[in-house]
Protein backbone atom coordinates (compact mmCIF):
# COMPACT_ATOMS: atom_id res chain seq x y z
CA UNK A 1 0.00 0.00 0.00
CA UNK A 2 1.18 3.30 -1.10
CA UNK A 3 1.73 5.42 2.50
CA UNK A 4 1.75 8.74 0.58
CA UNK A 5 -1.04 10.24 -2.14
CA UNK A 6 3.02 11.06 -3.26
CA UNK A 7 3.33 7.29 -3.80
CA UNK A 8 -0.38 6.61 -5.69
CA UNK A 9 0.58 7.13 -9.68
CA UNK A 10 -3.00 6.64 -11.05
CA UNK A 11 -3.85 5.44 -14.23
CA UNK A 12 -7.59 6.31 -15.50
CA UNK A 13 -8.85 3.40 -17.55
CA UNK A 14 -11.11 4.03 -20.11
CA UNK A 15 -12.87 0.90 -22.31
CA UNK A 16 -14.41 2.43 -25.36
CA UNK A 17 -17.55 0.59 -27.42
CA UNK A 18 -17.80 3.09 -30.57
CA UNK A 19 -18.33 6.14 -29.15
CA UNK A 20 -15.53 8.60 -30.44
CA UNK A 21 -17.50 11.43 -29.83
CA UNK A 22 -18.25 10.81 -26.20
CA UNK A 23 -14.46 9.90 -25.97
CA UNK A 24 -13.34 13.33 -27.46
CA UNK A 25 -15.51 14.95 -24.38
CA UNK A 26 -14.25 12.48 -21.72
CA UNK A 27 -10.60 13.21 -22.76
CA UNK A 28 -10.81 17.03 -23.23
CA UNK A 29 -12.04 17.66 -19.68
CA UNK A 30 -8.96 15.18 -18.62
CA UNK A 31 -7.16 17.53 -19.91
CA UNK A 32 -8.73 20.00 -17.75
CA UNK A 33 -7.71 18.51 -14.20
CA UNK A 34 -6.27 20.75 -11.44
CA UNK A 35 -3.68 18.10 -11.13
CA UNK A 36 -2.23 16.51 -14.07
CA UNK A 37 0.01 13.40 -12.60
CA UNK A 38 -1.92 10.54 -13.91
CA UNK A 39 -1.74 8.46 -17.31
CA UNK A 40 -4.89 7.62 -19.69
CA UNK A 41 -5.04 4.21 -21.01
CA UNK A 42 -7.96 3.94 -23.97
CA UNK A 43 -8.99 0.19 -24.15
CA UNK A 44 -11.06 -0.01 -27.67
CA UNK A 45 -13.21 -3.02 -27.61
CA UNK A 46 -13.41 -4.48 -30.99
CA UNK A 47 -15.21 -1.08 -32.37
CA UNK A 48 -16.59 -1.12 -35.93
CA UNK A 49 -16.51 2.84 -35.69
CA UNK A 50 -12.90 3.25 -33.79
CA UNK A 51 -11.66 6.43 -31.71
CA UNK A 52 -8.00 6.51 -32.61
CA UNK A 53 -8.48 9.72 -34.45
CA UNK A 54 -9.67 11.26 -31.64
CA UNK A 55 -6.84 9.65 -29.43
CA UNK A 56 -3.77 11.20 -31.54
CA UNK A 57 -5.67 14.73 -30.89
CA UNK A 58 -4.64 14.22 -27.46
CA UNK A 59 -1.52 12.83 -27.49
CA UNK A 60 0.25 16.12 -26.88
CA UNK A 61 -1.66 17.06 -23.93
CA UNK A 62 -2.30 13.77 -22.32
CA UNK A 63 0.01 10.90 -21.39
CA UNK A 64 -2.13 8.49 -23.04
CA UNK A 65 -1.75 5.00 -23.96
CA UNK A 66 -4.60 3.79 -26.84
CA UNK A 67 -5.14 -0.17 -27.90
CA UNK A 68 -7.29 -2.18 -30.27
CA UNK A 69 -8.56 -5.53 -28.86
CA UNK A 70 -11.26 -8.27 -30.33
CA UNK A 71 -14.92 -7.47 -28.81
CA UNK A 72 -15.00 -9.34 -25.30
CA UNK A 73 -16.98 -7.29 -23.64
CA UNK A 74 -16.76 -4.36 -21.08
CA UNK A 75 -15.13 -6.34 -17.97
CA UNK A 76 -12.23 -8.38 -20.01
CA UNK A 77 -11.58 -4.96 -21.51
CA UNK A 78 -11.47 -3.39 -18.13
CA UNK A 79 -8.69 -5.91 -17.34
CA UNK A 80 -6.96 -5.97 -20.44
CA UNK A 81 -5.90 -2.24 -19.87
CA UNK A 82 -5.16 -2.44 -16.32
CA UNK A 83 -2.52 -4.85 -17.18
CA UNK A 84 -0.88 -2.31 -19.50
CA UNK A 85 -1.01 0.42 -16.87
CA UNK A 86 2.12 1.92 -15.53
CA UNK A 87 0.52 3.50 -12.08
CA UNK A 88 -0.02 1.16 -9.44
CA UNK A 89 -3.79 2.62 -8.86
CA UNK A 90 -6.47 2.08 -11.56
CA UNK A 91 -9.43 4.26 -11.69
CA UNK A 92 -11.81 3.01 -14.24
CA UNK A 93 -14.47 5.50 -16.15
CA UNK A 94 -17.30 4.67 -18.56
CA UNK A 95 -16.57 6.79 -21.78
CA UNK A 96 -20.16 8.59 -21.45
CA UNK A 97 -18.71 10.09 -18.43
CA UNK A 98 -17.46 13.76 -18.31
CA UNK A 99 -14.70 14.80 -15.09
CA UNK A 100 -14.80 17.68 -13.28
CA UNK A 101 -11.65 19.69 -12.67
CA UNK A 102 -11.14 18.72 -9.30
CA UNK A 103 -11.72 15.09 -9.93
CA UNK A 104 -8.19 13.32 -9.43
CA UNK A 105 -7.06 16.06 -6.80
CA UNK A 106 -10.16 14.93 -4.38
CA UNK A 107 -9.05 10.99 -5.28
CA UNK A 108 -5.45 11.82 -4.33
CA UNK A 109 -7.13 13.62 -1.01
CA UNK A 110 -8.79 10.89 0.05
CA UNK A 111 -6.32 8.43 -0.54
CA UNK A 112 -3.75 10.41 1.39
CA UNK A 113 -5.58 11.17 4.33
CA UNK A 114 -7.77 8.00 4.85
CA UNK A 115 -6.29 5.41 2.55
CA UNK A 116 -8.62 3.06 0.57
CA UNK A 117 -8.07 -0.45 -1.17
CA UNK A 118 -11.04 0.00 -3.39
CA UNK A 119 -13.43 3.15 -3.92
CA UNK A 120 -16.17 4.18 -5.60
CA UNK A 121 -17.51 8.11 -6.81
CA UNK A 122 -20.94 9.22 -7.64
CA UNK A 123 -22.43 10.70 -10.57
CA UNK A 124 -24.83 14.24 -11.43
CA UNK A 125 -26.25 15.64 -14.48
CA UNK A 126 -24.28 18.47 -16.39
CA UNK A 127 -26.56 21.71 -17.41
CA UNK A 128 -25.61 20.40 -20.91
CA UNK A 129 -27.61 17.48 -20.69
CA UNK A 130 -30.87 16.54 -22.62
CA UNK A 131 -33.84 16.42 -20.86
CA UNK A 132 -33.74 12.97 -21.22
CA UNK A 133 -30.43 12.60 -19.91
CA UNK A 134 -31.27 14.36 -16.95
CA UNK A 135 -34.70 12.40 -16.57
CA UNK A 136 -32.60 9.21 -16.84
CA UNK A 137 -29.96 10.12 -13.97
CA UNK A 138 -32.63 11.16 -11.52
CA UNK A 139 -34.27 8.19 -11.55
CA UNK A 140 -31.06 6.14 -11.61
CA UNK A 141 -29.93 8.36 -8.54
CA UNK A 142 -33.56 9.20 -6.63
CA UNK A 143 -34.60 6.75 -3.51
CA UNK A 144 -37.92 6.57 -4.91
CA UNK A 145 -37.00 4.40 -7.47
CA UNK A 146 -33.88 1.65 -7.24
CA UNK A 147 -31.71 4.72 -6.04
CA UNK A 148 -31.82 3.40 -2.90
CA UNK A 149 -30.01 0.16 -3.87
CA UNK A 150 -27.85 0.86 -6.55
CA UNK A 151 -24.80 1.61 -3.78
CA UNK A 152 -25.42 5.52 -3.84
CA UNK A 153 -24.75 5.79 -0.57
CA UNK A 154 -22.20 4.22 1.96
CA UNK A 155 -23.18 1.68 4.51
CA UNK A 156 -20.19 1.26 7.04
CA UNK A 157 -17.20 -0.34 5.32
CA UNK A 158 -19.70 -2.31 3.14
CA UNK A 159 -19.69 -0.15 0.09
CA UNK A 160 -20.11 -1.58 -3.40
CA UNK A 161 -18.08 0.68 -6.33
CA UNK A 162 -19.57 0.73 -9.41
CA UNK A 163 -17.52 0.61 -12.71
CA UNK A 164 -18.71 3.93 -14.22
CA UNK A 165 -16.64 5.57 -11.36
CA UNK A 166 -14.59 2.84 -9.42
CA UNK A 167 -11.00 3.12 -8.29
CA UNK A 168 -8.54 0.31 -7.06
CA UNK A 169 -4.83 -0.98 -6.19
CA UNK A 170 -2.73 -3.05 -7.77
CA UNK A 171 -3.21 -5.57 -4.93
CA UNK A 172 -6.63 -5.86 -4.90
CA UNK A 173 -6.72 -6.44 -8.56
CA UNK A 174 -4.03 -9.39 -8.56
CA UNK A 175 -6.02 -10.93 -5.26
CA UNK A 176 -9.48 -10.46 -7.22
CA UNK A 177 -8.44 -11.04 -10.36
CA UNK A 178 -10.47 -8.08 -11.91
CA UNK A 179 -13.46 -8.33 -13.47
CA UNK A 180 -15.25 -11.16 -14.99
CA UNK A 181 -16.90 -12.22 -18.24
CA UNK A 182 -20.34 -11.08 -16.93
CA UNK A 183 -21.64 -8.24 -19.30
CA UNK A 184 -23.68 -7.02 -16.54
CA UNK A 185 -23.42 -7.20 -12.86
CA UNK A 186 -19.56 -7.39 -13.31
CA UNK A 187 -19.04 -4.71 -10.84
CA UNK A 188 -20.97 -5.72 -8.33
CA UNK A 189 -19.35 -9.27 -8.65
CA UNK A 190 -15.83 -7.53 -8.60
CA UNK A 191 -17.17 -5.46 -5.52
CA UNK A 192 -18.11 -9.05 -3.77
CA UNK A 193 -14.98 -10.82 -4.11
CA UNK A 194 -12.93 -7.32 -3.04
CA UNK A 195 -15.33 -7.28 0.37
CA UNK A 196 -14.41 -10.87 0.68
CA UNK A 197 -11.19 -10.66 0.45
CA UNK A 198 -11.18 -8.06 3.33
CA UNK A 199 -10.16 -5.10 1.69
CA UNK A 200 -11.27 -1.65 2.45
CA UNK A 201 -13.84 0.19 0.54
CA UNK A 202 -15.28 3.48 0.64
CA UNK A 203 -17.61 6.10 -1.22
CA UNK A 204 -16.00 9.42 -2.26
CA UNK A 205 -18.23 11.93 -2.38
CA UNK A 206 -15.95 14.88 -3.71
CA UNK A 207 -14.93 12.24 -6.66
CA UNK A 208 -18.07 12.53 -8.53
CA UNK A 209 -18.42 12.61 -12.14
CA UNK A 210 -20.89 13.75 -14.37
CA UNK A 211 -22.65 10.65 -16.47
CA UNK A 212 -24.65 10.26 -19.54
CA UNK A 213 -25.80 6.94 -19.22
CA UNK A 214 -28.43 5.91 -22.15
CA UNK A 215 -29.88 8.65 -24.36
CA UNK A 216 -33.28 6.55 -25.54
CA UNK A 217 -35.31 5.31 -23.18
CA UNK A 218 -35.42 1.97 -25.22
CA UNK A 219 -31.65 1.39 -24.49
CA UNK A 220 -32.19 2.44 -21.28
CA UNK A 221 -35.02 -0.34 -21.00
CA UNK A 222 -32.59 -2.93 -21.75
CA UNK A 223 -30.03 -1.72 -19.77
CA UNK A 224 -32.11 -1.81 -16.58
CA UNK A 225 -33.91 -5.27 -17.55
CA UNK A 226 -30.18 -6.89 -17.62
CA UNK A 227 -29.86 -5.20 -14.06
CA UNK A 228 -32.68 -7.16 -12.65
CA UNK A 229 -31.53 -10.14 -14.51
CA UNK A 230 -27.83 -9.57 -13.19
CA UNK A 231 -29.52 -9.32 -9.20
CA UNK A 232 -30.41 -13.32 -9.59
CA UNK A 233 -27.38 -14.30 -11.37
CA UNK A 234 -25.26 -12.58 -8.66
CA UNK A 235 -26.98 -14.74 -6.32
CA UNK A 236 -25.99 -17.84 -7.92
CA UNK A 237 -22.36 -16.71 -7.93
CA UNK A 238 -22.12 -15.35 -4.73
CA UNK A 239 -25.19 -16.97 -2.54
CA UNK A 240 -26.26 -14.80 0.38
CA UNK A 241 -26.25 -11.71 -1.58
CA UNK A 242 -29.44 -11.45 -2.42
CA UNK A 243 -31.30 -9.19 0.03
CA UNK A 244 -35.45 -8.34 0.14
CA UNK A 245 -34.46 -4.82 -0.71
CA UNK A 246 -33.09 -6.21 -4.30
CA UNK A 247 -37.16 -7.41 -4.86
CA UNK A 248 -38.34 -3.87 -4.54
CA UNK A 249 -38.86 -3.24 -7.62
CA UNK A 250 -40.62 -6.82 -8.16
CA UNK A 251 -42.65 -5.82 -6.03
CA UNK A 252 -43.54 -3.01 -7.14
CA UNK A 253 -44.44 -4.27 -10.80
CA UNK A 254 -46.55 -6.77 -9.61
CA UNK A 255 -48.30 -4.15 -7.16
CA UNK A 256 -48.97 -1.84 -10.12
CA UNK A 257 -50.25 -4.48 -12.12
CA UNK A 258 -52.98 -5.28 -9.12
CA UNK A 259 -53.55 -1.77 -8.69
CA UNK A 260 -54.70 -1.50 -12.41
CA UNK A 261 -56.82 -5.01 -12.03
CA UNK A 262 -58.53 -3.60 -9.69
CA UNK A 263 -59.22 -0.90 -11.00
CA UNK A 264 -60.23 -2.37 -13.80
CA UNK A 265 -62.49 -4.95 -11.97
CA UNK A 266 -63.38 -3.10 -8.45
CA UNK A 267 -63.28 0.59 -9.03
CA UNK A 268 -61.18 3.18 -10.02
CA UNK A 269 -59.84 3.97 -6.44
CA UNK A 270 -57.52 1.64 -7.20
CA UNK A 271 -55.43 3.37 -8.59
CA UNK A 272 -54.41 5.70 -5.84
CA UNK A 273 -51.63 4.12 -4.76
CA UNK A 274 -50.23 4.85 -8.33
CA UNK A 275 -50.86 8.62 -8.46
CA UNK A 276 -49.95 9.11 -5.08
CA UNK A 277 -46.77 7.59 -6.70
CA UNK A 278 -46.28 9.56 -9.35
CA UNK A 279 -47.26 12.84 -7.75
CA UNK A 280 -44.45 12.33 -5.60
CA UNK A 281 -42.05 11.91 -8.13
CA UNK A 282 -42.85 14.53 -10.17
CA UNK A 283 -42.66 16.98 -6.91
CA UNK A 284 -39.36 15.46 -5.94
CA UNK A 285 -38.01 15.67 -9.78
CA UNK A 286 -38.76 19.18 -9.80
CA UNK A 287 -37.69 20.39 -6.96
CA UNK A 288 -34.03 18.91 -7.73
CA UNK A 289 -34.16 19.57 -10.89
CA UNK A 290 -36.11 23.12 -11.18
CA UNK A 291 -37.15 22.28 -14.48
CA UNK A 292 -40.83 20.92 -15.35
CA UNK A 293 -40.09 19.06 -19.22
CA UNK A 294 -36.85 17.34 -17.32
CA UNK A 295 -39.54 16.52 -14.21
CA UNK A 296 -42.22 14.84 -16.27
CA UNK A 297 -39.83 12.93 -18.04
CA UNK A 298 -38.29 11.80 -14.83
CA UNK A 299 -41.77 10.07 -13.93
CA UNK A 300 -41.80 8.60 -17.37
CA UNK A 301 -37.84 7.35 -16.81
CA UNK A 302 -38.80 6.23 -13.21
CA UNK A 303 -41.24 4.02 -14.24
CA UNK A 304 -39.03 2.47 -17.46
CA UNK A 305 -36.61 1.59 -14.67
CA UNK A 306 -38.75 0.05 -11.82
CA UNK A 307 -40.83 -1.90 -14.81
CA UNK A 308 -37.06 -2.60 -16.16
CA UNK A 309 -35.64 -4.11 -13.32
CA UNK A 310 -38.57 -5.85 -12.09
CA UNK A 311 -39.30 -7.82 -14.40
CA UNK A 312 -36.13 -8.65 -15.58
CA UNK A 313 -35.54 -9.70 -12.02
CA UNK A 314 -38.62 -11.89 -12.10
CA UNK A 315 -37.70 -12.93 -15.83
CA UNK A 316 -34.77 -14.23 -14.00
CA UNK A 317 -35.97 -15.71 -11.24
CA UNK A 318 -38.28 -17.81 -12.63
CA UNK A 319 -36.07 -19.02 -15.31
CA UNK A 320 -32.97 -20.00 -12.59
CA UNK A 321 -34.77 -20.99 -9.76
CA UNK A 322 -38.20 -22.50 -11.57
CA UNK A 323 -36.42 -23.98 -14.39
CA UNK A 324 -32.88 -24.61 -14.26
CA UNK A 325 -31.62 -22.04 -16.89
CA UNK A 326 -28.02 -20.91 -16.71
CA UNK A 327 -26.73 -17.65 -16.69
CA UNK A 328 -28.11 -15.50 -18.75
CA UNK A 329 -28.71 -11.84 -20.48
CA UNK A 330 -31.45 -10.48 -21.98
CA UNK A 331 -31.48 -8.20 -25.92
CA UNK A 332 -27.85 -9.66 -26.32
CA UNK A 333 -27.82 -9.15 -30.22
CA UNK A 334 -30.25 -6.10 -30.12
CA UNK A 335 -28.83 -4.17 -27.24
CA UNK A 336 -27.44 -0.96 -29.08
CA UNK A 337 -30.48 -0.82 -31.58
Amino acid sequence: MPETASEIRLSLIIPVYNRPDEVAELLESLCNQTVSDFEVIIAEDGSSVRCDHVVKGFENRLRITYFDKPNSGPGPTRNAAFARMTGNYGVFLDSDCIIPPDYVSAVLKRLNSDYVDAFGGPDRAADSFTPVQKAINYSMTSFLTTGGIRGGGEKLDRFFPRSFNMGMSRDVFMRTGGFSPMRFGEDIDLSIRILHEGFRTALIPEAWVYHKRRTRFRQFFKQIYNSGIARINLEYRHPGTLKAVHALPAAFVLGTLCCIVGAALIHPVCLAPIGVHVVLLLLDALIRTMRPDVAILAVVASYIQLFAYGTGFLHAFIARRIFGRGEFAAFQKKFYS
